[in-house]
């Protein structure tokens, strides 16, 4: 099983490699906003300077994958999620903040950096919802978040716009882009690198997968994805 997965991690980033030459290249969310020619739908790739496949420093990891809109009758855009995860530029409480509680990957990303840091707010991640005071307090760890997410995270997107639903493809692309790459309770292939920022995450998902994910880092990949991966590569520009 372990070499099967080690052919469709190839498969996989070939795929990863022909796509960001075909959307041409990567993206940076510091650069990006929602007047830009972003799809409705689709799934994204999320990279993280530093982290490369073992042994090959010319390519780069995927360590996060994402979508958008799998309940039925959502109306979230793939530009909407993406924002989230960029935070504002202009909040109530300063420049480049954000809303962790609306956005998953800031959540943990800012508990990792909280920890690699040794800073003080204990309200990070409590609840769904929070008062002024208390988003004012965390405002400095929304800015780091920021900060990271936008200049040192670089990304890129496949267009698979189809409806929203648990059984999209979207959803079966990132449920089973993610259970391939993770690593937890699985064989270790492409490790992260020994000073990554997700060891310092509270998570054991997180740590041991080597991704910005939780869900679906436990589950068994079913490698026909990757036949509709390529398909919606393919037809990009058609």
């Amino acid at each position: 099983m372990s070499s099967l997965r080690k052919q469709n991690i190839v498969s996989f980033y070939k795929l990863i490699n022909e796509l960001e030459d075909i959307i041409g290249g990567r993206r940076y969310l510091r650069d990006c906003n929602g007047r830009m020619n972003f799809p409705d739908r689709g799934v994204y790739f999320f990279f993280e300077e530093g982290e490369h496949l073992k042994d090959q420093k010319g390519n780069s990891r995927v360590v996060r994958v994402g979508t958008h809109a799998i309940i039925e009758g959502s109306r979230a855009t793939l530009w909407r999620r993406l924002s989230q995860h960029k935070g504002n530029e202009n909040g109530n409480f300063g420049e480049n903040g954000g809303n962790h509680r609306g956005s998953i990957f800031r959540k943990i990303l800012g508990e990792a950096i909280i920890n690699n840091k040794n800073l003080k707010c204990d309200t990070w991640g409590e609840g769904n919802n929070a008062t002024v005071n208390i988003r004012e307090h965390e405002h400095f760890v929304e800015e780091k978040v920021s900060d990271y997410i936008r200049n040192k995270m670089p990304f890129i997107f496949v267009e698979i716009n189809d409806d929203p639903s648990p059984a999209s493809d979207r959803a079966f692309v990132e449920r089973n882009s993610i259970a391939l790459l993770s690593n937890f309770q699985k064989d270790i292939i492409h490790p992260p690198s020994e000073d990554w920022l997700g060891y310092n995450s509270n998570r054991e998902r997180v740590q041991k997968s080597g991704l910005w994910n939780q869900n679906h880092v436990d589950e068994t990949y079913d490698p026909d994805f990757l036949l509709v991966l390529k398909k919606y590569i393919n037809n990009i520009g058609n």
